[in-house]
């Protein structure tokens, strides 16, 4: 029966996919509708890609002038002080309010619009099809109103800047009543609608796309890890954005309809006490963004393993140790990181009973986490290391990603989280999760997918020149943070702690911190370079100069825009990393290629 149902989907596929190239046979799509509005997956993958880069762009861009105010307090901003309206900084330095308006679109921008489109909306649209051997997404018009809700989003987000109150300054968590009664959150709302949206949208089409169109002979033992980092992940999205999109609503209510959803009777602002019926509850607001954000943390850090997992097998030559035990722990990581979001808000008084069970569910969720990264170590073992650009960020990624799931544990225990709740130490953690930890992998994916995009490859030398130069100083960001963390040094302080007594023997660390970031920016000039000169004169290369097995390096390197992606239709007949076969001519057996023996296929 299962058999007649797979035949019955591939007959299908193929009748659609023929359809489709006979269409594209007789009407040519004009400039507007290819490459503007496209509801081909590979296009939009571009478009997520270009998008979210510029995101990241500008919104490292904002950390750096944060790094100024912290290094040197009270001084002129040099070279683009004059630029900024006096409402926000006076005299060319930076004011406390415009520091909270960096520090709150900076978070934003690196997570909604950098990290997660980039991991998701331009690696997921562009690989996965090509990976499970489809002609498409399932939904390609929703996939086209996707990316356009996320770039309405988000521009909606940074014209904040130029609107009379400027741009949110409640930070990237928004609490609630500070949101509420501060000015520039009207806009971020609106925005954030957008995105969320835009990721419901995108999340619901993976899963179809992934559980429908998968190519003949593509059983879920035979996926790459990657697609299902990308299914785990589109769960997640699915399930834990809408209480925050409904939380949204709530807030945006109460600033412009008189609501109390979040707003508590009796609030004193000003020496006046506000108007405000119902009595709200100002941490309905935190429980209902905890329960995306900590998902979301997950949704960051799952793409970034699927892309690791790739390249490792890749240049170490060998399969993937304990794939079936990754894929398990992917999903149980999924699923118990809908119980964890509680441990943000120890210091709300919610209980010992409540704080005990979410500590505990917060150190079972560290070994699902403890289990991929594991099996990725040990993938290395014996292995015929190949030290190219992608294997080294991805080698980088491992022991970044393992320090800052280590010092994550003290902050989901109740009793250490106390001292150590908004201090630096938390920026540190986090970030070493997501910036030498995510953003390294989607380097790593970056160099490693760019021929398959474009049909050319990088340089190796000034993807060497711009990895050595980051893994350095991205360190000397953030592992002193973990220092003045320690120290008890609060987060959010425009001045860097400089009036706190208890911080003044760490803040040499400020100068030191902020020289690194600002390094750091020097040392992405050879990638920016790379990345352009290649597109034009970089190595031409065939479909598969990796020598890799996975389906999408059977198709052309850099695919023709359009629907179909593959000259006739793949059949898979093993599974993903078929590396190093003893026995075999090469070290490497395509998924689509004919067994030459009986027992290999399996």
């Amino acid at each position: 029966m299962c058999a007649l149902i797979r035949d019955d989907v591939a007959g299908q596929e193929a009748e659609h996919h023929d359809t489709e190239q006979h269409a594209e046979g007789h009407h040519e799509e004009g400039f507007l509708r290819k490459y503007v509005f496209s509801i081909d997956h590979k296009w939009i993958g571009i478009q997520y890609g270009v998008t979210s880069l510029l995101f990241l762009f500008f919104g490292f861009c904002l950390m750096m002038i944060m790094r100024w105010a912290i290094a040197y307090p009270g001084k002129t901003l040099p070279l683009i002080g004059s630029w900024f309206s006096q409402v926000n900084v006076m005299s060319g330095i930076i004011t406390p309010d415009f520091y909270n308006q960096l520090g709150a679109m900076h978070g934003t921008i690196m997570v909604f619009l950098g990290v997660v489109p980039l991991a998701v909306g331009a690696f997921g649209n562009y690989v996965v099809p090509l990976q499970i051997g489809a002609p498409d997404m399932a939904f390609p018009k929703l996939n086209m109103a996707s990316y356009w809700c996320f770039l309405s989003g988000g521009l909606i987000m940074l014209s904040s800047f130029f609107a009379p109150s400027g741009a949110a300054q409640s930070g990237w968590t928004s609490y609630a009543p500070l949101a509420i009664i501060s000015p520039g959150q009207t806009l971020w709302l609106i925005g954030m609608i957008f995105l969320i949206t835009s990721s419901l949208l995108g999340s619901v089409n993976f899963i179809v796309t992934i559980v429908q169109l998968r190519a003949p002979g593509l059983t879920w033992s035979k996926l790459p890890f990657f697609v299902w980092s990308q299914l785990v992940t589109a769960f997640l999205l699915l399930l834990a954005f809408p209480p925050l999109e409904a939380a949204g609503v709530l807030q945006l209510m109460d600033r412009l309809a008189g609501s109390s959803f979040f707003m508590p009777e009796g609030l004193v602002v000003g020496n006046k006490v506000l108007e405000y019926a119902g009595g709200g509850s100002p941490l309905l607001w935190q429980h209902l963004f905890w329960f995306l954000a900590h998902p979301e943390v997950y949704v960051l850090i799952l793409p970034a393993l699927g892309i690791i997992a790739e390249i490792i097998a890749n240049n170490t030559r060998k399969p993937l140790w304990g794939y079936k035990a990754m894929v398990y722990s992917s999903i149980f990581l999924g699923f118990m990181s809908f119980i964890v979001w509680a441990h943000h808000m120890f210091m709300t008084g919610m209980g010992t009973t409540m704080s005990s069970f979410f500590q505990t569910t917060t150190m079972i969720i560290s070994i699902p986490s403890v289990v991929i990264l594991t099996a990725l170590f040990l993938s290395l073992w014996g292995a015929s290391i190949r030290f190219n650009t992608p294997m080294l960020f991805a080698l980088a990624f491992l022991p970044m990603f393992g320090i800052g799931g280590l010092t994550g544990l003290p902050l989901g225990l109740a009793a250490s989280d106390i001292h150590l709740h908004d201090t630096y130490y938390v920026i540190g953690h986090f970030h070493y999760v997501v910036a030498p930890g995510t953003i390294f992998a989607l380097f790593a994916g970056i160099y490693y997918w760019f021929p398959k995009v474009t049909g050319r490859k990088m340089s190796e030398l000034l993807g060497k020149l711009h990895f050595w130069p980051s893994f350095l100083f991205i360190n000397g960001i953030f592992m002193p943070m973990f220092i003045q963390g320690l120290a008890g040094v609060s987060r959010r302080l425009y001045d860097g702690g400089s009036q706190y007594a208890h911080a003044q023997d760490v803040l040499f660390w400020n100068e030191v911190m902020s020289i690194s970031a600002w390094c750091l920016a020097l040392a992405q000039i050879p990638f920016i370079f790379n990345f352009f000169w290649s597109i034009f004169k970089g190595k031409r290369v065939g479909a598969n100069p990796w020598r890799a097995t996975t389906v999408e390096w059977t198709a052309a390197s850099s695919p023709p825009i359009g629907h179909g992606n593959f000259a006739s239709m793949p059949t898979v007949v093993r599974g993903a990393y078929e590396y190093s076969v003893p026995g075999e001519s090469e070290d490497y057996l395509p998924q689509v290629a004919e067994p030459l023996e009986a027992g290999i296929a399996g």
